[in-house]
C-alpha cells in the first residue's frame, strides 16, 4: 500500500507538472492588436457585433481585388502581394470570423456562411460593387462560395491552393506519391478529445511544425512569422472561437453545387508540393470549372503569395490583364 502511494503521488507530480509546462494563457487583445495593426488598419462593425480587422490599399480608381486568407491565417499572409499590387489595383483584405484581429464574435458563429456574410459586409461598407475575389486555402472555399451567391458582382476568380468544391470528396483526392507530413493542427482539431484540452495548451510548437510543413520547409518560416501565428492563435477568445470552428466542420453539406455560376474567369494557383492539399485538388478544378486557367509552382508548397511573391503575383497580373481587368 505504501509503494502504491508513492506511485500515485509521483504519478501526481509528473501530471502537475507536464500541465504546467503545456499550458498557456492567452494574450491581452490589446496588447496583441497594437502590435499586428499598422496605419491601414480599419474595424467594421457588423449587424451582429463583430468588430472585423480589415485594410483597403492602393489606388481607389483603379479595379479592386479582395483577397480572403486560409485557416488559422489572416489578412498578414497577403502583405507580400499587396505590395506588388497597390500601385496598380485597390486590394481589400480581412481578417474572418476567428481569425487574426476580429477574433471571437458575440454570435460565436464562425460557420461557411459566417465567412461569407463578413466579405459581403466589407465590401458593402466600401460601397464596392464589382471585384476580383481571391482566396488561399479556406479562403478559396469562401472565395466560391461567395461567387455562387453573389457571381454578378465577381469579374474573376483567384483559388491558391483553395479548398475544394462539396462533389470533390466523393473523389480519390491524393494521388500516389502525393502524401506528405500535413500540419499536426488540422488532424488534431477533427478529434473531439483535443479540442477539449486546447483551450489550456500551449501551441507554440504545433504552429512550429505546421507551418514549417504548409510552407514547404520554405526560408518565409521565420520567428517573426512563427511569431504571429501563435500570437494571434492565443489571442483573448480566439481559441475558444478556432475550437468552435473545427466543431462545426462535419455540418458542412457535401451535396455537390451546381458549376454554372462559375463562368468568370478563373485562375488557379498551386504549389505541387502542398501538403495540406493536394495538386490533385488543382486538377479537378480545371476540369470542372469552364473558363479557367491553371498554374502549378514547383517546389512550393501551400502559400505561393508569400513563398514566392514576386512570381505569383506576376501571374496574377498577367492574368488579370489578359481577362481584360486592369
Amino acid at each position: 500500500m505504501k509503494i502504491l502511494k508513492i506511485a500515485l503521488a509521483m504519478m501526481l507530480v509528473v501530471l502537475i507538472v507536464a500541465a504546467a509546462y503545456l499550458y498557456k494563457g492567452d494574450l491581452p487583445a490589446e496588447y496583441v492588436d497594437k502590435k499586428y495593426s499598422n496605419d491601414e488598419s480599419q474595424f467594421l462593425t457588423m449587424e451582429n457585433g463583430a468588430k472585423v480587422h480589415y485594410r483597403d490599399e492602393g489606388d481607389e480608381t483603379k479595379p479592386v481585388i479582395v483577397l480572403v486568407h486560409g485557416s488559422n491565417a489572416s489578412l498578414h499572409t497577403w502583405e507580400p502581394w499587396v505590395e506588388i499590387f497597390k500601385a496598380d489595383y485597390r486590394v481589400i483584405s480581412m481578417d474572418l470570423p476567428a481569425h487574426g484581429l476580429t477574433g471571437a464574435t458575440p454570435d460565436k458563429d464562425y460557420s461557411s456562411q459566417a465567412q461569407v456574410n463578413t466579405v459581403q459586409a466589407v465590401v458593402s461598407h466600401l460601397d464596392v460593387d464589382t471585384f476580383v475575389l481571391g482566396g488561399n486555402s479556406m479562403g478559396g472555399g469562401v472565395t466560391w462560395r461567395y461567387t455562387l451567391q453573389q457571381p454578378e458582382k465577381v469579374l474573376a476568380m483567384l483559388l491558391v491552393d483553395s479548398s475544394g468544391l462539396p462533389q470533390f470528396r466523393r473523389q480519390p483526392v491524393a494521388a500516389e506519391g502525393e502524401s506528405k507530413q500535413s500540419p499536426l493542427i488540422f488532424t488534431l482539431m477533427s478529434k473531439a478529445w483535443f479540442r477539449t484540452a486546447a483551450r489550456y495548451l500551449d501551441p507554440y510548437f504545433l504552429a512550429v511544425q505546421g507551418l514549417k510543413s504548409a510552407y514547404n520547409n520554405s526560408p518565409v518560416v521565420t520567428d517573426e512569422l512563427i511569431d504571429r501565428y501563435y500570437e494571434l492563435a492565443i489571442r483573448e477568445g480566439s481559441r475558444e472561437a478556432t475550437i468552435s470552428r473545427f466543431s462545426g466542420f462535419g455540418s458542412r453539406s457535401r451535396e455537390p453545387v451546381d458549376v454554372t455560376p462559375f463562368n468568370m474567369p478563373t485562375l488557379i494557383m498551386w504549389g505541387a508540393e502542398d501538403a495540406l492539399i493536394p495538386v490533385s485538388v488543382a486538377d479537378q478544378f480545371a476540369a470542372t470549372l469552364s473558363n479557367n486557367t491553371l498554374v502549378v509552382y514547383e517546389d512550393v508548397g501551400h502559400a505561393p503569395m508569400e513563398e514566392i511573391p514576386e512570381r505569383s503575383a506576376a501571374d496574377v497580373v498577367n492574368f488579370l490583364k489578359s481577362a481584360g481587368i486592369r
